[in-house]
């Protein structure tokens, strides 16, 4: 494959899929603001059965889609690693992921938390009870696998990994390695149940983490040996059906079980969905959403800034439909039609600061 279409892959079928990814986050939010999983800032629990399907939508982005952001961050790691150097690639590393989580900290954290410090309570013990990365959790863990990864070259060699001939990854390669993390996920999931929470580090979500950091390194060597450009079209096709096939046949299975058994599935689950619905979208971006028009450039060039500051505008646009009587499905539309419009246009302003876009 020549490099100018390695680079418009690299360029555009893999940024328009983070703009996917990024658009999911937001409606990811916005599901739990009216769904009835209390795990964001300003929740309204849904008082119909619409919130149901709300919840479903979260379980099933949860299962494959920061796995799949972790994925692409992996696959742009070498790269940049290779143009810029060890020291340059890691104080790179620590601007653009450690400043955006320091102000999210200081600053975004309690403005998306502020009715908390209108109660009397002093700030410093407001900030301290409530602290955590919230979203930029992502950053954080990111931060780490960057770094571990440009000490690794370190010691491994000074010189630039060899760059692979492209070759499409086997069958067996991707039934190997699915079993082995679904494996190595039921096994974490033992002393890590879902619903453990991290407090120190922030962490909402710690028992996925076999997945991210598998996904990182499968990025990494995606990268080196041309997989996203070589996977051929019948693996997407594929991915796609076993990823329905397994929600099917598994999440019935999931109400007639209980314990460790109805963890065990779940987690094989997860790991089957997520592999498959990666590798269907990996493909259908590559085939069939490979150019990028202007419009595609301005929702990648700020989809890293939405993912920053989109808690800000799903928690504003919460408080301000709060008045609206309506079914909890009814309700996620209207905010959802109101912040990805949004989520963008602060993006855009954000960016327009002086010396932001060194770090965004």
């Amino acid at each position: 494959m020549n490099t100018e279409l390695r680079a418009a892959t690299r360029l555009h079928a893999v940024d328009n899929l983070r703009v996917l990814l990024t658009v999911l986050v937001v409606l990811h939010h916005v599901a739990l603001t009216y769904g009835n999983i209390p795990m964001w800032y300003y929740t309204e629990p849904a008082a119909d059965p619409s919130g149901l399907a709300l919840d479903i939508l979260v379980v099933m982005n949860q299962a494959f889609f920061m796995g799949l952001f972790f994925l692409i961050s992996g696959f742009f790691t070498p790269g940049s690693h290779d143009r810029k150097g060890g020291r340059a690639f890691a104080r790179d590393r620590l601007v653009r992921l450690g400043v955006p989580l320091l102000v999210f900290l200081v600053l975004l954290r309690p403005l998306v938390t502020l009715p908390d410090y209108l109660t009397g309570e002093p700030f410093w013990q407001v900030y301290l009870r409530t602290w955590d990365p919230g979203p930029m959790w992502f950053a954080e863990v990111l931060l780490v696998l960057g770094l571990a990864y440009a000490l690794c070259r370190r010691r491994g060699s000074t010189a630039q990994e060899a760059q692979a001939a492209p070759t499409a990854p086997k069958a067996r390669w991707i039934v190997l390695f699915t079993v082995g993390l679904a494996a190595v996920t039921v096994l974490w999931r033992i002393p890590v149940p879902v619903g453990t929470y991290v407090p120190v580090l922030g962490l909402p979500t710690p028992y996925f983490l076999p997945q991210y950091v598998s996904m990182f390194a499968a990025g990494l060597v995606a990268f080196r040996r041309g997989w996203f450009e070589t996977l051929p079209r019948r693996a997407g096709r594929l991915g796609f059906v076993v990823a329905g096939a397994s929600t099917a046949v598994c999440l019935p299975v999931m109400g007639t079980t209980s314990g460790a058994v109805t963890d065990a599935i779940t987690a094989t689950w997860e790991i089957v969905f997520a592999v498959g619905m990666i590798l269907g979208l990996v493909v259908l971006f590559r085939e069939r959403f490979a150019g990028q028009g202007p419009r595609g450039r301005f929702l990648s060039e700020h989809a890293y800034t939405v993912y920053v500051v989109h808690p800000l505008v799903v928690v504003a646009a919460g408080y301000a439909l709060s008045g609206i009587q309506a079914a909890a499905i009814v309700k996620f539309a209207l905010a959802a039609a109101l912040c990805l419009p949004l989520c963008w246009g602060l993006a855009y302003l954000v960016r327009s600061l002086p010396g932001a876009r060194r770090v965004l």
